[in-house]
């Protein structure tokens, strides 16, 4: 973050690379005047519940490029749609130093209108009579989007966007990634300052906003897809004392509306910088999240299918590995991270999302009151239940969260170890178990939560063990479970009893089981929740498994996989592989302080053994960072997210005791007069297994759509022209035929397993290996360590797991390469590995074949009186003549003696009809056939 005036080189540049806003309203020259695209809301015509999903399209922001103007007494802040079509105008004052005057017209200007305004502006503020252009109106900065204002001990600041750079579509949405942002200072008068405000500001620009913080104009990140193309129930605007369900409201029925959504504040990290914003349009807001953003395309054939990975990082009760253990009072998590994975049909076009799948889980510390003493300096901290709670209240809260989210079921993936001779880890699974077992007495049989646990580490020390294969078996039971979200109906062919026998129909009778519309819109009721101690490296691992089985469903669902299923060492589980370990690296990164220590390779036994070392380092990195930076890191999130305000009077942060942390994060639990047994929220019943926040989706600004080009133009760019080989489809974006598939093969299937890995990808493995990462962390400092590896020793015996789930049910058993050597097949494969032929010496039945058809060929010519010959040519010498008489080499087939099989009565039948349906069109329909289609068509009506 850069306190100075950033400037850049064109804000019409391509959006895959970084962008630097650059613009200038004043000079600018326009040949013609632009009417604005949007209009002011209308109350009465705001409301309704629509009939599809298609009648609400959210809203695009219209201050997409911002250019900051300032005088003496106040600043200006221009802002604009994409196009620069449509203008606001937002006022500052600088007079004020305690409290922060914003002034929002809610006027729409033109080109000509803005150019206008500013210009009476700049003529109006200046000192003398006849300066130039320019000298009462100054421009100070240009920019993409307002992070929020923040003040410490003087006064407020403005934070910019400067730098965006594009790293993900979601059909005709994007999503940006911020690179760098501009911090002003907003008083004009130059008293001294408080002598705390410059520690304080370097304290707060520590948090690089730089390292993993995204956003999008026209797509809500805070939310998951499922929800995103879900209708609008509520409106709530900031002026209503309660919603209004749009229902109720005449004159909603017809047309087409946009809106914007209300976003979910556990995942807005600018929500205590955007605080002071209330007052003025909405348009103004940018909520940005923070955590990972990848997306890869898998081509199949050409056919593009876009996987997109999101991890969303929770700002409450966030912090750093040591300092954020368990759970607050109110249910929020140490680490907890949403990770949604979208799959989408990228060839049908950009501008919609009509085929489309998700699929969410998600991590999170144990919801418990625990932590670890690190007073003294050693390996292993030990393990402390700090307050035991016979009610479960924390983890009830923190369950019924997941409800209200995402519904039922609830699947718990518990990685902790469970058998020690010293206690350690296994505290925690014990607590773990007897606050499920206790909140379960109290929810309906079918909405339990479901505990499995499998003691990964211990699995894996086993020579012979196959974790991965025992975390498929798991991950296909838990997402045959929970579901996936598909857009498009299940096609018709799918629930006929003749093709479910012959196919895996098993996420379908789960569906139908939780509820009998699911089989026919595929829909996600529930989650999986996966955690270890740290929820790092073994919960990476988990999270690959289970995001593996759901990518087969996913591709399943779009039509390109036969069967739900997908087998390692294709392009395509590899490709998804690195995305896994990219999240992984970033989220560790953020949490613990340096990359993951144990990737999927070392449970596969694929890791080399040169590896080691890097694991080593690793763990020295996050034991430093977690001994000697995590108290100032946390310090710096706090006052980021505005958990730790300065005052006046008050000790500065940094004077505060070590134990000042924890009371900030665990406020006082609300008094609630409400039996202890009912732990989640009595509405839920009305919605279960579906998301009660779905069911209750909730808008804060509505209006009719005028124009249907604004919801495209951030994506296509009509009003630029670019090179189409720097556009972000075919620069940036990771590609399975370009980085994953080998150079010398003939199958071009991502599904095909692969002996030997792409080229290039192995070019970019062997330099990863090597490459120190940048730290990605919350603070922007490379710091680093681990004090223990999350596969340390114990001397307990051999593999431990159990689940709730017989694995005798688990049907999809997937085997597992365990070597790791490199031999000389591997580097340089034979012919057949490659194409899939041997190479042999032809027998004498080929090689008669061959010399029958050579005599053939040379035999055969053209008819006589055919060639045309050149009266100025001259004969070849080796030339022959081409009428000479000669016996047919090849044996013509004597019916006389032997003649052809009969043609069955059935084949007949077959061609009579053939013709039959040529000349006078099809048949008609049986009765049967009519009456699978009438069922079919009465499920959707009713």
């Amino acid at each position: 973050m850069d306190t100075s005036v950033s400037s850049g080189s064109n804000l019409f540049s391509d959006g895959g690379a970084v962008e630097s806003a650059e613009i200038d309203l004043m000079n600018e020259s326009i040949a013609a005047d632009s009417e604005s695209i949007l209009d002011s809301p209308n109350p009465s015509l705001t409301h309704s519940q629509p009939s599809d999903t298609g009648q609400y399209l959210m809203k695009v922001k219209g201050t997409q490029r911002m250019a900051l103007y300032q005088t003496k007494s106040k600043f200006y802040l221009v802002g604009s749609n994409n196009t620069q079509t449509s203008f606001r105008v937002l006022k500052i004052d600088r007079t004020e130093t305690k409290t922060l005057d914003i002034s929002d017209d809610r006027t729409i200007y033109n080109a000509r209108e803005i150019r206008d305004l500013l210009t009476m502006i700049d003529v109006g503020n200046r000192s003398k009579t006849g300066q130039k252009m320019g000298s009462g109106l100054t421009k100070s900065v240009s920019a993409f989007g307002l992070v929020g204002f923040v003040r410490f001990m003087d006064g407020y600041y403005i934070i910019l966007i400067t730098k965006r750079r594009k790293v993900g579509l979601i059909g005709h949405h994007t999503i940006y990634k911020i690179e760098d942002t501009s911090m002003i200072y907003i008083p004009n008068e130059t008293k001294e300052q408080h002598p705390d405000e410059q520690r304080y500001l370097r304290m707060f620009q520590a948090t690089d906003l730089s390292s993993n913080f995204y956003f999008s104009y026209s797509y809500d990140l805070t939310h998951t897809l499922q929800y995103n193309l879900s209708s609008p129930v509520y409106l709530h605007q900031t002026d209503m004392p309660d919603p209004i369900r749009l229902s109720d409201v005449q004159g909603a029925s017809s047309g087409k509306y946009s809106y914007i959504p209300q976003y979910q504040d556990k995942f807005v990290w600018n929500h205590y910088l955007m605080k002071d914003m209330q007052e003025i349009d909405a348009e103004w807001m940018l909520p940005i999240i923070h955590g990972f953003v990848d997306q890869a395309n898998v081509s199949i054939y050409g056919k593009p299918v876009y996987v997109t990975l999101i991890a969303r990082r929770s700002r409450l009760f966030a912090g750093t590995r040591f300092l954020k253990r368990g759970a607050n009072y109110d249910g929020d998590t140490g680490n907890e991270v949403e990770t949604e994975q979208i799959a989408y049909d990228a060839s049908i076009g950009s501008d919609n999302l009509s085929n489309c799948t998700s699929f969410v889980h998600m991590r999170g510390s144990v919801p418990t009151q625990w932590a670890q003493d690190i007073s003294k300096i050693q390996p292993k901290p030990p393990i402390i239940i700090e307050t035991t709670e016979p009610f479960a209240s924390t983890a009830g809260k923190h369950f019924n969260q997941l409800l209200e989210r995402h519904g039922s079921p609830l699947i718990v993936i518990n990685l902790v170890k469970k058998r020690e001779s010293r206690k350690h880890e296994s505290l925690l699974s014990e607590e773990f178990v007897k606050q499920i077992s206790y909140l379960n007495q109290f929810l309906p049989c079918k909405h339990t939560i479901q505990y499995i646990h499998f003691d990964m580490a211990r699995c894996n020390k086993s020579k012979e063990a196959n974790v991965m294969g025992r975390l498929s078996n798991i991950a296909y039971q838990s997402v045959k479970q929970t579901g996936i979200f598909h857009s498009k109906p299940t096609p018709f062919v799918h629930l006929q009893k003749s093709w479910q026998t012959k196919h895996k129909v098993d996420l379908l009778k789960a569906s139908k089981d939780k509820d009998e519309s699911l089989p026919y819109q595929m829909r996600q009721t529930g989650i999986i929740r996966t955690n270890c101690v740290d929820c790092l490296d073994r919960t990476n691992t988990a999270q690959f498994a289970v995001g593996k089985c759901a990518l087969a469903f996913q591709l399943h669902a779009l039509g390109v996989l036969k069967e739900p299923q997908l087998e390692f060492d294709t392009d395509c589980v590899r490709m998804l592989e690195e995305m896994y370990e990219d999240q992984g690296d970033t989220l560790a990164l953020q949490y613990g302080g340096s990359a993951l220590v144990h990737r999927i390779k070392t449970y596969r036994k694929l890791a080399p053994w040169t590896s080691k070392g890097n694991d080593i380092m690793q763990t020295m990195r996050r034991y430093y960072s977690n001994t000697l930076s995590d108290s100032e890191k946390q310090s710096t999130m706090n006052i980021f997210l505005g958990i730790f305000v300065p005052e006046a009077g008050k000790p500065p942060i940094w004077e505060k005791d070590y134990n000042f942390d924890y009371y900030l994060h665990h406020k006082r639990p609300s008094t609630e007069f409400k039996p202890l047994t009912q732990w989640w929220n009595p509405d839920l019943l009305q919605h279960l297994p579906f998301a009660l926040d779905i069911g209750r989706k909730t808008c804060t600004e509505l209006t009719r759509l005028h124009n249907a080009n604004e919801i495209v133009d951030d994506y296509y760019h009509p009003f630029e022209l670019t090179v189409l080989q720097d556009l972000f489809a075919f620069a940036e974006i990771n590609h399975s035929v370009r980085d994953y598939m080998p150079n010398c093969t003939t199958d071009f299937s991502p599904f095909s397993v692969r002996l030997r890995l792409g080229k290039k990808r192995e070019e970019m493995s062997s330099a990863k290996a090597n490459l120190t990462l940048k730290n990605p962390n919350l603070a922007g400092k490379s710091t680093s360590s681990n004090t223990s590896t999350e596969d340390d020793s114990d001397q307990s015996g051999s593999d431990s797991s159990d689940s709730e789930k017989s694995e005798s049910e688990q049907d999809n058993l997937e085997g597992d390469n365990t070597s790791g050597y490199i031999s000389f097949e591997s580097l340089f494969p034979s012919f057949e590995s490659v194409y899939g032929k041997a190479l042999v010496s032809p027998g004498q039945e080929d090689l008669q074949l061959y010399r029958r058809n050579a005599a053939l060929s040379r035999d055969s010519g053209p008819l006589p009186g055919h060639r045309k010959i050149s009266a100025t040519s001259v004969a070849h010498p080796l030339a022959r003549p081409i009428l000479r008489p000669r016996a047919c080499p090849v044996p013509v087939h004597d019916y006389s003696h032997c003649l052809l099989p009969p043609i069955s009565e059935e084949s007949k039948r077959i061609y009579e009809n053939y013709i039959k349906v040529g000349e006078q069109g099809p048949n008609d329909p049986s009765e049967e056939t009519l009456q699978i289609y009438r069922n079919y068509v009465n499920m959707f009506k009713n």
